[in-house]
């Protein structure tokens, strides 16, 4: 049996030829499946003037599922200290904390959320990049308020989204439970977890390290189809590696016939191997020897795909076989 919680990052990707209108239709669906189903939590990431991804606050999509579900955790992964000011953070979390008892995360990070710089300028009102020094500030303002000034009751659990061992130094100093972005940098989880377990220091937020790795998951009954899913959102991350921001999510079919050059290829099969994609067996190998790495205390998976309902059978087949099977 797979014997720690699996959990889900939902991205909102905007599939071109619709409105994302019909990325905000599908969250509830999709929130009341994967309760269903036996996740744990559900966060929402903040991202901005991107055509493949929605600008949907993450406090809002958590809003709207905590309204249609009854137990599943839900919360921001996340929600991005520079952008906004702290207490009105606390304020929106703490209230959420109070409506849906027990069940609200505020998972914090510190990118602008978008490549685009006067998009990150608008953010930031004109100004630059937070310093090291501010966000730190930024963070521990939020913990501060959540305490001091919102406690309407319990309150949301805090994390640190950590992709660098200085985001990892953060949490460790702040004692604050981390969220390692394994499915964006793989290249630094170790080091990550390494500067965060040697320096974690104890906190009323966390008495010991406490561990999430959020992988790329996406599952089907063959590696063929599975490959197919995942396309899309190839097609998106080569458009990174040339300095892309603008690529919009395509459909599978159109995904299939891109023309990737041979460095991107491999770019994308060595960024895979680190991900789990293929069939069941596959995937839930990948995860468990992901977590025995890690020691992972908690996974998150991010399952990129084109259509809701591929993306609820790959949530579907994973949970299945990991709950079946001793995973080797």
């Amino acid at each position: 049996m797979f014997d720690i919680p699996l959990s889900a990052l939902e991205v909102a990707m905007v599939r071109t030829g619709t409105r994302a209108l019909d990325t905000l239709r599908d969250t509830a669906p999709f929130a009341q499946e994967l309760e269903r189903l036996g996740y744990h939590r559900i966060w929402y990431a903040e991202h901005h003037h991107s055509p493949a991804i929605g600008a949907f606050p993450p406090v809002v999509l958590a809003a709207h599922a905590a309204a249609t579900t009854s137990v599943i955790r839900l919360g921001s992964g996340g929600v991005l200290a520079p952008n906004h000011a702290p207490i009105t953070l606390a304020e929106q979390f703490g209230t959420l904390a109070a409506l849906h008892q027990d069940r609200i995360d505020v998972g914090i990070g510190r990118g602008p959320g978008t490549f685009d710089e006067a998009t990150a300028r608008a953010l930031r009102r004109g100004a630059g990049p937070a310093t090291d020094a501010e966000y730190r500030d930024d963070v521990a303002a939020v913990l501060s308020y959540l305490v001091d000034e919102v406690a309407l009751g319990p309150l949301p659990e805090p994390w640190l989204l950590a992709s660098s061992p200085a985001d990892a130094a953060l949490a460790a100093e702040l004692g604050l439970p981390v969220a390692v972005a394994h499915h964006i940098r793989p290249e630094n989880t170790h080091a990550v977890l390494d500067r965060y377990r040697s320096a974690f220091t104890p906190s009323r937020w966390c008495a010991q390290p406490r561990v999430l790795v959020c992988v790329e998951a996406v599952c089907a009954e063959t590696e063929e189809e599975a490959a197919w899913r995942v396309g899309p959102m190839d097609v998106v991350k080569a458009g990174l590696l040339k300095g892309l921001s603008e690529t919009p999510f395509p459909t599978p079919a159109a995904a299939a016939a891109h023309p990737f050059t041979a460095g991107e290829r491999q770019a994308l099969a060595d960024f895979r191997a680190q991900q789990a994609v293929g069939t069941p067996e596959t995937v839930v190998h990948r995860l468990s020897r992901l977590a025995a790495e890690t020691g992972a205390d908690e996974l998150m998976l991010t399952t990129p795909v084109h259509d809701l309902r591929d993306r609820i059978r790959s949530y579907a087949l994973i949970k299945e076989y990991a709950g079946t099977t001793t995973a080797p």
